[in-house]
């Protein structure tokens, strides 16, 4: 129950950042106001329910255009918009939510739009003329919003980042690719494969907010995002190739596992060791370990998940995989005598090329 809460408050959030964010009538709104320097409160939500926590002004009803919502700003209430933003319901409206309420803001604008955003369970925006701010309150949440060149400034800045840890992600998974062809990958090899990969993905989720925030001017962030976060993917399969089966363990709990470890736990290869279950002790493993063949298996495109599935539930291990005869591949489910083939061939050809891969590096 506690998780779908947040998750509804997580949606309730982004969708409230989608609604005043570059690109939008409410944004390009905002920027009159800023650049007036005006201040206002913007209610967004069910239109009843914001009424009977507001009195006095003027009815409206008419639909949301910047230059009316800017003009509107120049009266001293609120201003309540339905619950997608498109419709101006009420304008100059005396705000009044239950004075119970806790608020940890000190101005009077500010501290009427957090009340309001918690007992309405609505989006507040407050923009404030004296700071140049623009304040977002969503339920329980507060947001104070970015600049344009800011918000450019930190994603440019969080890319450059990302841009290095896949260079080193990609080092790494050439690194473990080479081991699971030559059947000499350990436990040290692995964890440090899969501390990559969650780095990665954690830095790449920091950029999103910021995509989330600029609106149409993200679309560049957000392509090259895409571009970047490819090999993560693949990365990803290195737990499902490698965790220690257990009754009570799965691949999806192991991966809920590690990213549920803190930043200091992750720096620890023995933290990962301890998820995958073995332990936390990376000497404790002296014997080398099989790949499952997952990751590699993918990295021929010729492979659907299903027979990949099939393929490592026949033979077990990559090794196993390598070695089967033609007739035995035939006889797993979904793989013909062609497929058979193409597999065999797409294997040797990785193989071949990872070998040139690690002579160039």
């Amino acid at each position: 129950m506690v998780k779908s809460k947040r998750k509804t408050k997580s949606i309730a959030f982004h969708e409230a950042v989608r609604m005043i964010s570059p690109g939008t009538k409410i944004r390009e709104a905002i920027s009159m106001m800023l650049q007036s320097r005006l201040g206002a409160l913007l209610c967004i939500g069910d239109p009843k329910k914001l009424a009977d926590l507001s009195d006095g002004g003027v009815e409206l009803n008419a639909a949301c255009t910047p230059q009316l919502l800017y003009e509107l700003s120049k009266m001293d209430g609120a201003i309540i918009l339905n619950e997608d933003g498109s419709t101006i319901t009420y304008a100059n409206r005396f705000l009044t939510p239950s004075n119970s309420i806790v608020s940890h803001e000190t101005g009077t604008r500010h501290i009427a739009a957090e009340r309001m955003a918690k007992q309405a369970k609505c989006a507040v925006v407050a923009v404030s003329e004296r700071r140049s701010s623009v304040t977002l309150y969503v339920q329980n949440t507060r947001h104070v919003l970015d600049s344009l060149p800011t918000l450019l400034n930190k994603s440019a800045q969080a890319l450059q980042t990302l841009e290095k840890y896949i260079s080193s992600l990609n080092l790494s998974m050439l690194d473990l690719s080479t081991r699971e062809f030559e059947d000499m990958v350990t436990i040290f090899d692995v964890c440090k494969a899969i501390q990559r990969c969650e780095m990665s993905r954690r830095i790449a989720s920091e950029i999103e907010p910021y995509i989330l925030e600029l609106g149409t001017e993200g679309r560049l962030i957000e392509l090259q995002l895409r571009e970047l976060t490819i090999p993560i993917e693949e990365a990803s399969l290195v737990t499902r190739d490698y965790y220690k089966q257990k009754p009570s363990a799965s691949p999806e709990v192991v991966q809920q596992r590690i990213e549920e470890l803190s930043q200091d736990e992750l720096i620890s290869l023995e933290a990962i060791s301890q998820a995958l279950g073995y332990g936390a002790n990376l000497r404790g493993v002296d014997t080398y370990l099989s790949s499952r063949g997952y990751r590699v298996l993918s990295q021929t495109r010729r492979l659907t998940p299903q027979i990949i599935e099939n393929l490592v539930n026949r033979f077990g291990t990559l090794q196993q995989i390598m070695r089967a005869p033609k007739d035995e591949l035939v006889a797993v489910e979904g793989v013909g005598e062609v497929l058979a083939e193409r597999v065999r061939l797409s294997l040797n050809n990785l193989r071949s090329q990872l070998a040139l891969d690690r002579g160039r590096t």
